[in-house]
């Protein structure tokens, strides 16, 4: 085998990765030789990649280090595009490493060779390819400079994946009872990170600018839970009067001032009290928005300025009323801006009365114990083990956990696929996580996610902590709930997506505990056992009706709309 691609894994293990997901194949075995190999990382066999890629990418979201991905040539890279997207756009760090036949076999019809170079177009931070011939020194220096450079590329804010493409050459394997060496004195590169903060000049400055403004909203998008940045978000709401809203994937929810109904308070149409919420001043950070109720309402009622703090790369315009956008950290920013302002009473008024309205209106809906999919996932979040991670699949049930929410007292932390919202590796992530945290891991999800996703429970790592919650009506339930897909003919053939499955043969092909509930009173008695620490990986499947829930759900939003917020 080739040094320099032996020493692709001590570089990888000297820069502070810990975890490789490897894909079987043939032109990959030198790469999987030497991870597997290597003394200092935890390596695990995933056969379909897209699983595998996504079984990444959870590793990478709770660890914060990036995941190493190897797979062989030709369609298997192919495979990773759906979780190098996610990956992008949740800027969560992986190095994917792709075997390739050598240049001069490309187009000339070889088994399992596409064009690999750039693969994952604009999808990707930064795409290498590795040196085919290492005899000159010069080689060698440029393979390990590359193997660096992508790491740090990596882990540079914004965070997200690299690729590198690496062309290899017969003979792929060792003779038998060759002992593979790692160069002790293999180049690595560290980088300092950036500490985005802002100048006493510009703190004076902001301080300054936002004292004219009384009506100051905080707005949290899609982040991981950080403890320290919430202290600080906390002493600025405290000592400022300001709103603070975030959905359940912004990880807030464990703030008491944290306004956790914005689903229900801007789906109302009492339009004098939605103009009493309209903010003078909006002050958002973090990734994406959930409640499209939220976003609509901002667009609807804009904000005199809206800042956005983000430390590098592209700012979104989402609510259309982007002013100016602000170089530093959250945290930064906040330690910075403590005391500067003070909201008008009657705005934070308007907002409690409005939160104290949506909140009452939401506990006595639940507390009906009605056989629908929101009142049910209701009762799951109240009894989440504490200090445990949620996992939400996308389509409705991230949207229910929304609505339905979390207690500060909780201290669960939520993950969401939502940088690309899509459905594809629900499963692969939730797994990965639970593969890299001592933590319960919950996830989420409905039939056409939970199916679409088996793939990710197809291998021998299933952790004891992962705990599967299937929302199962047989069809995607979405369609049957938003306007659009619900007025058409075609919606039961053709959007729907219609399925007699359940999950017990698939809890039996992977060796998971099931249990199956019909009732309110069947998921009251199943989720203490279902929880419980020594229970194991276990799948509880709720089946549901698409067509009661989805009248049920219409009678919950009528109810929002004429709700009296005031």
């Amino acid at each position: 085998m080739i040094q320099p691609v032996v020493n692709i894994a001590e570089i990888c293990a000297l820069k502070g990765v810990e975890q490789v997901v490897l894909s079987p194949g043939s032109r990959c075995a030198p790469l999987t030789i030497a991870f597997a190999r290597h003394p200092k990382l935890t390596v695990r066999t995933v056969s379909d990649e897209r699983a595998a890629a996504f079984i990444a990418l959870g590793m990478a979201l709770t660890s914060g280090k990036p995941t190493v991905l190897v797979c062989t040539s030709g369609t298997a890279a192919l495979n990773y595009a759906p979780a190098v997207a996610e990956a992008y756009f949740q800027e969560v760090p992986l190095l994917v490493l792709t075997a390739d036949r050598p240049p001069e076999w490309i187009d000339q019809l070889d088994g399992q060779t596409i064009r690999q170079q750039n693969v994952f177009g604009q999808h990707i931070k930064k795409s290498y390819t590795f040196p085919v011939d290492l005899a000159h020194p010069d080689a060698v220096w440029q393979s390990e400079r590359q193997i660096s450079e992508a790491l740090n590329e990596a882990m540079a804010y914004p965070a997200g994946p690299v690729h590198i493409n690496v062309p290899l050459r017969e003979p792929f394997y060792p003779a038998p009872g060759t002992e593979l060496k790692y160069d002790s004195t293999v180049k690595i590169i560290e980088e300092e990170p950036q500490a985005y903060q802002l100048t006493e000049f510009q703190s004076l400055r902001l301080q300054q600018e936002i004292m004219k403004y009384k009506r100051v909203v905080v707005l949290a998008g899609h982040m991981q839970q950080d403890l320290r940045l919430l202290q600080r978000i906390k002493a600025f709401a405290d000592t400022t009067g300001a709103i603070l809203v975030g959905d359940v994937i912004s990880n807030t929810h464990t703030l008491d001032q944290a306004v956790r109904y914005q689903d229900i308070i801007f789906a109302n149409t009492d339009q004098n009290t939605l103009a009493q919420l309209q903010p003078d001043l909006l002050i958002s950070f973090g990734k994406s928005t959930i409640s499209k109720a939220l976003k609509l309402y901002l667009r609807k009622h804009k904000p005199n300025a809206h800042w956005h703090v983000q430390p590098a790369g592209q700012v979104a315009d989402t609510f259309q009323s982007l002013t100016k956008i602000i170089r530093c950290t959250p945290y930064s920013f906040f330690a910075s801006m403590a005391g500067s302002t003070k909201n008008e009473a009657s705005f934070v008024k308007a907002w409690e009365q409005s939160t104290q309205a949506a909140s009452a209106f939401l506990q006595k809906y639940a507390g009906k114990q009605q056989y629908n999919e929101l009142t049910l996932v209701a009762m799951v979040l109240e009894q989440l083990p504490k200090q445990s991670k949620l996992h939400l699949a996308n389509s409705m049930s991230v949207r229910y956990a929304n609505i339905a929410g979390l207690m500060p007292e909780q201290e669960v932390e939520v993950y969401a696929n939502r940088g690309t919202s899509g459905i594809d590796g629900s499963n692969s992530t939730a797994v990965g996580c639970a593969l890299t945290s001592q933590s319960t891991v919950t996830l989420l999800t409905g039939d056409l996610a939970f199916f679409y996703d088996r793939n990710g429970l197809w291998h021998n790592y299933l952790p004891p902590n992962l705990r599967i919650v299937l929302l199962n009506n047989h069809a995607g339930g979405i369609f049957r709930l938003i306007d659009g897909p619900k007025q058409q003919p075609e919606l039961e053939p053709y959007f729907e997506t219609k399925q007699a499955l359940d999950a017990q043969n698939t809890a039996r092909d992977f060796n998971l505990n099931y249990t199956a509930v019909h009732t309110f009173s069947e998921l009251q008695k199943a989720l203490p056992a279902f929880f419980a620490k020594d229970n194991g990986a276990a799948i509880l499947e709720i089946f549901t009706d698409n067509a009661s829930n989805a009248a049920d759900f219409e009678q919950y939003r009528q109810a929002v709309r004429a709700l009296a917020l005031g």
